[in-house]
């Protein structure tokens, strides 16, 4: 079993910046692919942005040269880095982790531009 807990969501204005943190625990657990998604007021969830353990990293185009995801393997915590945030990124954000305990998601943290 795989527990994440997700931070760094907020308010912010268009043209402002977040750092979202998701930070994974268990037992014998090996990571994979860590990542970001995320759900728009009536819409779908979406990704946003993922990265393996080997550091190769894939983006939607809508966020692509604004958000930069990283990881950091030692504490098996991945990062969003959000910039030049825009009133169309409000969204609650989810983090996803796959390993050998499978898929697991974050509980999400919301995230709002304001225009």
């Amino acid at each position: 079993q795989v527990q994440l807990v997700e931070s760094g969501g907020g308010l912010v204005q268009a043209g402002g910046s977040l750092r979202l943190s998701c930070a994974a625990s268990g037992i014998m657990l090996s990571i994979n692919t860590m990542g970001w998604y995320r759900r728009a007021p009536g819409k779908q969830r979406e990704l946003v942005a993922t990265i393996t353990n080997g550091g190769s990293t894939n983006y939607a185009e809508s966020v692509k040269g604004r958000f930069t995801i990283s990881r950091d393997n030692a504490k098996n915590t991945v990062y969003l880095q959000m910039n030049s945030l825009k009133p169309e990124d409000t969204a609650v954000y989810y983090c996803k982790v796959v390993s050998n305990w499978g898929d697991s998601w974050g509980q999400g943290t919301q995230v709002t531009v304001s225009s």
